[in-house]
């Protein structure tokens, strides 16, 4: 990697410096914090190879379904997760916040309108404690996928329950042209996010929570001005640029999630998985490489590496060197997201259309790599896809064979 790409991580620590002098970051009430995570830092290490599905909430949906009964859920869910230990994955990362709503039994946020069609309507049954009992029975790993920041995007949910935070609570929330996030410079907001995170990992038998690419929306333009204008009148003369204030803002919320998760008194790692291109996370305020290089931020960062071998724009191997050019910190594991989604498609200028064992090759390109430990597959349909078959079976079949 170049110098200019390492500067995030000086920055880094120059930000957490200011929001510790501005009273932004609240520090540990002990030393015992701190040290609780350098203890158990090692514990939350994989023992196993990563080899992850990600289930998307539409995946999970039920509101088309005739019958929504728990039984329903249960069948379909059950019938996910066979697929997938059969195929020789070992962990399913499930979509359980999505819009600023549960999939889940919350006292924070609203039941979402994935298992009914209505949100704020609950389903009678308990959507994620139903996947962990299933996951333990099949000998599988489940992590909590978790949107901190998105409430609506693109008319998505269509609408919104009386409890939903925006309807209870504007003033912590942002719109902009694609939809509606919570404000990741409320500390109020920042709150309600952290608690969400603490209420899943305390009260279900999870391995892990992920959160993944969405940050600050790239339409987010001068809509958070006011904000920032804020902030420069409290700091006339040390105010950071606009750029590095939001980055802060994402800072200060992933550094106090995972001290919090270290602390919480359970094997839970927090990962995050960002966008696969280095340079496009800039675009969302992702100061993706002090989270890999600086202890504190993230277990795991697992960037979505969608890309063909042959992909004109970016090959998957050059986009998996530069993420394997950063000097990773001790305890932060490297995953890869592969596009099971594109396979058989025309995707990355016909380029997946060329062969049908790429997402092998990319596997036996990651083995090679020490900087990985795994990977994650993007996304469960692409096992039942007929266009994915013969990508997905050359895949399996080298699973099975290691």
């Amino acid at each position: 990697m170049k110098v200019k790409e390492i500067v995030p991580i000086v920055v880094s620590f120059i930000l957490f410096g200011l929001s510790v002098a501005f009273s932004v970051l609240t520090p540990p009430k002990s030393e015992e914090p701190a040290l609780q995570v350098a203890a158990t830092a090692e514990e939350a290490r994989p023992k196993q190879e990563m080899r992850g599905v990600w289930i998307t909430y539409m995946e999970l949906s039920m509101e088309n379904e005739d019958n929504q009964s728990e039984s329903a859920f249960r069948e379909k869910f059950a019938h996910m997760a066979y697929t997938c230990k059969k195929q020789g994955f070992n962990t399913l990362v499930v979509q359980v916040r999505p819009f600023a709503d549960a999939l889940y039994s919350s006292d924070l946020y609203p039941a979402s309108h994935v298992l009914t069609g209505i949100q704020g309507e609950t389903a009678g049954y308990d959507a994620l404690k139903v996947m962990c009992e299933i996951c333990g029975n099949f000998g599988l790993d489940i992590q909590a996928w978790v949107n901190p920041y998105r409430v609506k995007v693109n008319n998505v949910p269509n609408e919104l329950c009386d409890d939903n935070i925006f309807v209870k609570h504007p003033e912590l929330c942002i719109e902009t042209d694609s939809g509606i996030i919570l404000d990741p410079s409320n500390a109020d907001a920042r709150q309600l996010i952290e608690d969400g995170v603490l209420e899943i990992a305390e009260s279900y038998d999870i391995d892990g929570v992920q959160f993944d690419d969405y940050f600050y929306p790239a339409d987010i333009g001068e809509t958070d001005y006011p904000e920032y204008m804020e902030y420069l009148d409290s700091h006339p003369s040390s105010g950071l640029s606009l750029e590095r204030w939001r980055e802060l803002n994402v800072n200060i919320l992933l550094s106090e999630i995972y001290l919090r998760l270290q602390n919480c008194g359970r094997n839970v790692t927090f990962g995050i998985s960002p966008q696969g291109n280095l340079d496009n996370n800039a675009n969302l305020s992702a100061d993706v490489v002090s989270w890999c290089c600086i202890k504190g931020f993230a277990d795991y960062i697992c960037p979505q590496l969608y890309f063909s071998l042959d992909n004109p724009k970016l090959g998957f191997e050059q986009a998996a060197q530069d993420w394997c050019d950063l000097p990773l910190a001790e305890g932060v594991q490297l995953y890869a997201g592969l596009a099971g989604y594109k396979a058989g498609t025309d995707a990355d200028e016909g380029t997946w259309l060329e062969k049908n064992d790429i997402l092998k090759a990319e596997y036996n390109i990651l083995k090679k790599k020490n900087e990985f430990s795994g990977f994650m597959l993007y996304s469960y349909s692409s096992l039942e896809n007929a266009d994915a078959a013969e990508e997905i079976k050359n895949l399996c079949n080298e699973l099975k064979s290691d």
